[in-house]
């Protein structure tokens, strides 16, 4: 396995961590398209929730407007250069409470479609690194809002777009991973930091 990357966080802020391999090996209950050791970073607001809940939110699908989240800018965890970009799936409802235990059931279908119906529009970024490199991957960005080409060389802190509901998403949030070549379908997880260190599951990360 590659070294250990340190990353800056993608954002600016009041996030919360979600599916950390801080808790949790693999993170996201699978070995797929190298995301063993991927983490979920969700916006919130002061008093730490993604979007107010009503009995609504818990019996239907709402727009991912309604999250206070959608839109916030997602940046480059480090220096590097743009190696894939994808950008035309639209933003879809979000899902809590009851729909989101039926769009669960529909992840069997997602993960046929292969890794750019999981990422939905997702930037990966060639990070280098200590042991080899690593490319970085943010997933979920809002349709339209990637500001980034192949190629293009990146600072740590520039903006490549913005956080939206894209993939296989229940609510607006980024999904951030490394991993030791550009084809999820073959490379191998690497383990990331974020200023040193990595957050445990709920909890929050304020860059202000």
């Amino acid at each position: 396995m590659t070294a250990t990357i340190s990353l800056e966080y993608p954002f600016t802020g009041r996030w919360i961590a979600h599916n950390s391999p801080a808790d949790r090996v693999p993170s996201h209950r699978t070995e797929l398209f190298a995301t063993a050791l991927a983490i979920d970073f969700l916006p919130v607001d002061a008093r730490g929730r993604t979007a107010p809940v009503t009995l609504g939110s818990l019996v239907r699908p709402e727009p991912p407007e309604r999250f206070t989240g959608f839109g916030r800018a997602v940046l480059a965890p480090a220096d590097g250069v743009v190696v894939a970009v994808s950008g035309a799936a639209f933003d879809h409802p979000a899902y809590r409470g009851l729909p989101s235990i039926r769009y669960a059931a529909t992840q069997r279908n997602r993960i046929s479609s292969g890794w750019k119906a999981l990422a939905g529009n997702h930037v990966l970024i060639d990070c280098g690194g200590p042991g080899g490199g690593a490319i970085v991957a943010l997933c979920h960005l809002r349709h339209g809002s990637i500001e980034v080409e192949i190629g293009q060389q990146l600072r740590s802190g520039e903006r490549i777009g913005r956080c939206g509901n894209t993939g296989n998403s229940t609510e607006p949030h980024v999904h951030i991973q490394a991993m030791d070549g550009p084809d999820p379908r073959t490379a191998r997880p690497v383990p990331m930091t974020f200023k040193g260190s990595l957050p445990h599951n709920r909890e929050i990360v304020d860059c202000r």
